[in-house]
């Protein structure tokens, strides 16, 4: 199979520091990740991290499909504060994950321009081509939309306030 890359932008209502400590903070990711994923955190992160670095290894456990449940490791490769940080895989499903994080102030002022660039490739040869055909490209844009929609209720355009803020704990 060839790699598929695909680039989703949202703008995020905000001040653009709390909005980059959310996204660098590990603990958020069952945040904004479908429920149907049974996302859990396998790392022993303590609560107090709050910030990702490069080298820093996120290991967690979900269930892409029924019955399926997998590891995935992935690996902080850079971070460039306030602007971008780039993840990989290291261990999970894929033959290739690359996952851009780009940020930079939305037109117009007032929140972020947030980028994501993912670049993956399934194993298997035509196998993996065909069941990225069937259902993986369609729940990878499920995905991000589940994530979109997370995004726009916790960091809401209407005065509500001013958005997460720091380390919320994974639920156990």
């Amino acid at each position: 199979m060839a790699v598929v890359s695909f680039t989703r932008l949202q703008t995020i209502s905000g001040d653009p520091s709390r909005i980059w400590a959310f996204f660098v903070n590990p603990l958020n990711l069952p945040l904004i990740t479908p429920p149907y994923m049974r996302f859990r955190m396998l790392s022993d992160l303590p609560l107090s991290t709050n910030k990702i670095f490069p080298g820093q290894l996120i290991e967690y456990r979900l269930r892409p499909l029924p019955l399926i449940t997998v590891r995935w490791v992935t690996e902080i490769m850079s971070v460039t504060e306030g602007t971008c940080f780039i993840d990989e895989q290291r261990r999970g499903p894929y033959r290739l994950w690359h996952h851009e994080h780009h940020f930079r102030p939305a037109p117009g002022g007032g929140g972020v321009e947030m980028t994501d660039i993912v670049h993956y490739e399934i194993p298997f040869g035509w196998i993996g081509s065909l069941a990225n055909a069937l259902f993986v490209r369609r729940q990878l844009h499920g995905i991000f939309k589940y994530r979109y929609q997370q995004i726009e209720r916790l960091f809401p355009a209407a005065a509500e306030g001013p958005g997460p803020s720091g380390a919320i704990p994974a639920p156990r």
